[in-house]
Formats: C-alpha cells, structure tokens, sequence
C-alpha cells in the first residue's frame, strides 16, 4: 500500500522545484511573458500541496475548499499559459467560469453534506475533464511545435484525464470502499502517484516546447541577419558599382573640362591679341575707346582667372587661393574703376566704407563676388535706379551688403536662388545663365563665409555677404592656405 503522506510530500518537494525552475526561466527570458503565467500555475500547486501536507485530520470546511482550490487556479493559469506561449486563443475566461461554478459547488457541498465525498470528487473530475480538454484542444490545433511534442503532452494529458474518469466510475462502482473515508486516505494514494508523474512528464514537455520555441527563434533571426546581410551586400555592389560610374564620369568630366578650357583660352588669347593691336594701331584714341580697351582687356583678364581656377581640375584648392591683406579702400576704387570703364559707374553708391585692419584673403574672389552681385543687382534695375554697397565689421563678420530697387525675388523662387543654371521667373528676357550667384557661394565658401538675399522694404533686393574674421593666412610664404585663428 502506498503511503500517502510520502507521495504529497514527494509531489510537494518536485512541484515546488519545478516552479522554481520556471521562475528561473522566465527570468531568464522576461520577453516571453507566458512564461510568467506558466512558472505562477506551478507555485500556486505547490502552495496547494503544501495546504494538503498541513491539514489535519479534522480539517474545517474552509481548509477543505481552500486547498482543493489554489490546486484547480494552478491548472487554470497552466492551461491559459500554454494557450498564451503557442499562440492560440487564451482559455482564462473558461477557466474563471469553471472555478466559479467549481467553488459554489464545493461550497454548497461541504455545508449540506460534508459526508458525501462522492460529490467532491465528480466535481473535481468534471473540472479537470474541462481544463484538461481545453490544453488537449490547444495543442492539437497548434502548428508551432514538433508533432512528436504535441501527441506526446496530449497523451499525458488524456491520461488524467483518464485516472480522473476512473477514480469517479470507481467510487460509484465501489461505494462502499469510499464510503465515511476521507479524501486524504492511502486508498486514493494511487490518484496522488499518477498525478505525480502527471506532473513531471508535464513540466519536462512544457520544457521543450520553450527549448523549441527558443530555437526556432534565434533560426528566425539567423534567417532576418543572413537576409540584412545579403541586402547590405547587395547595397554595397550597387553602391560600388555607382562609385565606379561617379568616378567614370568625373574622369570624362575632366576630359571635357580640359578641352573647353583650351578651347575658350584659344578665343581668349585672340581677343586680348586684337585688343593690345589696337591699342598699339590708335595712337591718337579718345578717352571713351581708352576705357572700351582696358574694359575688354579687364574681361578678358577675369576669364581667364575664372578658367584657371574652375576649369582646371588639375589644381587643387590650395594652390588656387592667392592669400594677402585686404584694403578696403583699394578694394572699392577697383570695383568703381571697374563700372566706370563700362559707363554705369555713377549709379554705385557706396554708403559705408569701413576700414578693415588684418583681414586676409583671396582678394580677386572677393572683388569677383562683390562685382557679381552689383552686375546682378544693376541688371535687373531699373537704367535710372541707384545699387547701394555697405563694408563694415561687426560681431567678428566683415559684412558687404550689395542693396537694389528692382524686380527683387519672388518668395518661392528665394531658396533656389543660387543653384547652378537656375533663375527667378520674373527676370524675363533679361541675359543670364544663372551662374553668377552660384559663383559667389562657391567662392565665399572658400572664405568660410556665405550670402543671404532677402527683400528690400519698398522692392528689390539685399544681398549680404557675411565673412568670418579674421580671415585666411598664408602658410609657410607658400599659396596654401588655413582659416586664421584669433
């Protein structure tokens, strides 16, 4: 005969070992939060157990009720944790349903009859056929794990089922072998045994399922990083392939570079040949042909800068930079020089000239952004409107501010103002090609400086140069350059 204080406590000691363990492993894995449901059905059949292994032999009626049913919420949390890991719809509801109707009915037995054990134990066996039959459900219906795993926790399951079933067709068939005993007696010592290994082949299969679940996991994102993988690899072969097609075009782009530079210096040196001819030819030549000639040997001059220094791809920024100490004073009679050999130097206004002390520069890119600007901003005035020019320093920027009262920029067009080849829509038919201002900010960014164009109160246009002071210094009497430091 089997002694059944032995088996609780034997069942007692595995259930709470193995909750244990499934506290443990839902530590270890606290994104898988069925796990927590799991490790909780386990503690709550071990506190049962444990209420089991306390009673004495005259247990109140509250004792009964209490520890029979901190044993059914295990199986509930169980069936609802394993519905909840596999995916399938969640059981919770059914359970609670059952362990309502299973607490009034317990209840309402212990009060009327506490000596019909019979009673109790029907109602146990339905309880357990239902939950029982909802974690078999919920694995025949799951895809997730292996069919070897499933037909084995469904046979372990049928199986109490099957002990619960015969333990009720016993008590009916034997009546009298149960009749006045208690439920703890070594006669149902044989339900507690089968329910020990219940509960151990249970626990290892739940094991394997998570052991599964964890494997099949980490082959998903083997498979997602093999995939980035051989999409990164992919992205970089085009973006390898694309570098070689940059570098393709570049080499062709200095190509063609080469040949436009040579072809435009072929024109050029025969411009400035015809010029000198005749400067040479006249020698008795008005004023006005006098300030036509340097003019056009002026042009041409400042062509052939522009050549040297954005045609030339041979060249690299450093030796492109000419470094010496702006005078501002000089600065502005060249660029009014500059108007007046064209005729339209009486419409500049220089409003404030400011000396600047230890500013050092590109001063030819400086005088080629400023007449840029002034160009634009007399082209696009009216022929009897002034263009006003501002140099002054202040919050360590040398400032230019080239200001007109033409057609100004529309807003929409005012952030793409600036872009190679692109021009406002309201300039019409007057000549350009949207180069000038593109010029500028590429030559100031050699500077570290920028321009800002706004709208001018009353029309037209402001366009501000802002330079970082003190400006650039040459290094080692060479033509590279850095950005002075303070």
């Amino acid at each position: 005969m089997l002694d059944l204080k032995t088996l609780l406590l034997l069942e007692f000691c595995t259930t709470t070992l193995q909750a244990i363990a499934w506290v443990l492993v839902w530590m270890s894995w606290r994104h898988l939060y069925e796990l927590k449901v799991i490790a909780a059905g386990f503690v709550a059949i071990a506190l049962g157990l444990l209420l089991l292994l306390q009673r004495g032999q005259e247990a109140s009626a509250l004792r009964i009720v209490l520890d029979n049913m901190m044993i059914k919420i295990g199986l509930v949390l169980l069936a609802d944790g394993m519905a909840r890991f596999l995916g399938q719809p969640r059981c919770l509801r059914i359970g609670v349903f059952c362990l309502a109707a299973h607490l009034v009915f317990w209840v309402t037995a212990v009060a009327l009859a506490p000596e019909r054990l019979e009673l109790r134990i029907h109602a146990s066996t339905a309880f357990t056929v239902v939950m029982m039959g909802v974690m078999i459900k919920t694995l025949y219906m799951d895809r997730t794990q292996p069919p070897f795993l499933r037909w084995i926790t469904i046979a372990l399951l049928g199986e109490y089922v099957g002990a619960s079933l015969l333990q009720s067709f016993l008590l009916y068939w034997y009546p009298d072998t149960f009749a006045h005993g208690a439920l703890l007696s070594n006669v149902n010592a044989w339900y507690f045994f089968q329910g020990h290994l219940f509960i151990v082949g249970f626990f290892i299969c739940l094991l394997f399922m998570v052991g599964m679940r964890l494997s099949n996991d980490l082959r998903d994102r083997n498979s997602a990083l093999a995939r980035e993988v051989a999409e990164r690899r992919r992205l970089e072969g085009e973006l390898s392939a694309s570098l070689d097609a940059e570098k393709a075009a570049r080499e062709e782009q200095r190509q063609l570079i080469r040949m436009v530079s040579h072809e435009f210096r072929t024109p050029l040196a025969g411009i400035r040949y015809a010029s000198e001819m005749l400067e040479m030819m006249l020698k008795r030549r008005s004023e006005a042909v006098t300030k036509r000639l340097r003019s056009i040997d002026d042009a041409v001059s400042r062509m052939t800068m522009l050549i040297d220094r954005f045609l030339s791809t041979e060249r690299q920024v450093e030796g492109v930079l000419k470094v010496e100490q702006l005078d501002i004073g000089e600065l502005t009679q060249d660029i009014q020089r500059h108007f007046d050999q064209v005729g339209l130097g009486d419409r500049l206004h220089f409003t404030t000239v400011e000396a600047v002390s230890d500013y050092w520069a590109d001063v030819e890119m400086l005088r080629t952004v400023i007449v840029n600007l002034i160009d634009n901003a007399l082209k696009y005035s009216a022929d009897d409107k002034p263009v006003e020019i501002a140099i002054s320093a202040r919050n360590k920027l040398l400032i230019m501010e080239v200001s007109d009262r033409g057609i100004g920029i529309p807003e929409g067009a005012l952030s793409h103002v600036g872009r190679r080849f692109f021009r406002a829509p309201n300039t019409g038919k007057t000549a350009g090609n949207g180069l000038g201002l593109h010029t500028c900010r590429q030559l100031l960014g050699y500077h570290r400086g920028a321009v800002n164009l706004k709208a001018r109160s009353g029309g037209g246009t402001v366009a501000t140069v802002m330079l970082p002071m003190p400006g650039l210094v040459p290094m080692n009497d060479t033509e590279r350059w850095e950005e002075k430091t303070a």
